[in-house]
């Protein structure tokens, strides 16, 4: 997906305040920063997909915070 469609997605997310996409596209976003080894931009969005993560109560949670701390952004918790 390029960046613009993506960027669209979160702010449409983002203006339905919904939680699954949010997490899915923050996601998303920090993957294709990583796989371009911009380490600073995905973490920068692994931090957004973990923090509404949290806020839902999701699953994910507990991955995003491994990987998080992985690149030494993070304490590791336990979920």
């Amino acid at each position: 997906m390029n960046k613009n469609e993506l960027d669209r997605l979160l702010l449409e997310a983002h203006d339905r305040n919904d939680h699954e996409a949010l997490i899915r596209y923050y996601t998303q976003a920090a993957d294709e920063r990583e796989a371009a080894h911009d380490i600073d931009a995905a973490c920068f969005y692994l931090t957004h997909a973990f923090v509404f993560a949290l806020e839902a109560g999701a699953p994910e949670a507990d991955v995003l915070n491994a990987r998080l701390a992985a690149h030494g952004r993070a304490h590791r918790l336990e979920f």
